[in-house]
């Protein structure tokens, strides 16, 4: 990274980039890690793993550069926050299941944010979490002060309340933007469902996008085995398609 980066002999697109610039990869290769797990490809895993790391080094360089910290920095401090955080391991106490330990992790980030100012517990979730992901944290840490549904049946009802909203609103006619806002409420609530379901809602939903991918890849097969179009088969033949492919998984 050092020879990329060298004002003389580096490589001139290297050169270019800053910080800002570079964060787009970073949460792609961030993305594709997820995706090699996700699809079980060990190959593609070690790739892309590799791919994440480089990022890592870039930022961690473009910052050597301005003088803030480095590469060893970077490892430094997150060796020292595991070892603070983790203190039922490094320092003697005592961890009953895994659960506790969420709440003492978060107890432990709390206090480490904590600079004498009111912060607000909401603080720290990333506006750059995609919106399904960044719910569910928001979520988490208002569960995590209490401000939580008792109970899963709680949370079926509120994302039936939510949709009844959603319906009435467009049976109405309203304008787009009382439908959107109906339409994120009901998102919302299903984000807690899945959380209080103990399912993370953005792996569900990318799941969900490649199962849809598959299935219509086979109603896409099968309207060229019947010698036609998915835009000329119709939506009897193509629903007719589409069960045949539910079955056959």
């Amino acid at each position: 990274m050092q020879r990329l980066r060298d004002p003389d002999n580096g490589c001139p697109w290297d050169l270019e980039q800053d910080f800002m610039s570079i964060a787009p990869y970073t949460l792609e290769e961030a993305c594709e890690v997820v995706d090699a797990i996700e699809r079980n490809d060990r190959n593609d895993l070690q790739d892309e793993l590799g791919d994440l790391l480089f990022q890592v080094v870039f930022h961690a360089r473009m910052a050597q550069e301005a003088g803030w910290f480095d590469f060893d920095g970077v490892v430094q401090g997150i060796c020292d926050k595991m070892v603070r955080r983790h203190p039922h391991v490094f320092a003697g106490e005592t961890i009953r299941d895994a659960e506790e330990q969420t709440r003492a992790w978060e107890s432990h980030k709390a206090r480490e944010r904590d600079t004498g100012d009111k912060n607000s517990i909401l603080d720290g979730v990333p506006v750059t979490h995609t919106a399904l992901t960044r719910a569910c944290k928001l979520q988490k840490k208002a569960a995590s002060a209490g401000f939580d549904w008792p109970d899963t049946p709680a949370v079926f009802d509120k994302v039936s309340e939510e949709l009844e909203e959603l319906r009435q609103a467009m049976a109405a006619g309203n304008a787009v933007d009382r439908i959107r806002d109906e339409t994120g409420d009901l998102l919302f609530a299903a984000v807690n469902l899945a959380r209080h379901a103990g399912v993370d809602p953005e792996s569900a939903l990318r799941q969900a996008n490649r199962k849809f991918i598959r299935r219509f890849h086979a109603v896409e097969a099968q309207c060229c085995r019947a010698g036609t179009s998915v835009q000329q088969a119709g939506l009897a033949a193509l629903d007719d398609y589409w069960e045949q492919a539910k079955l056959a998984e």
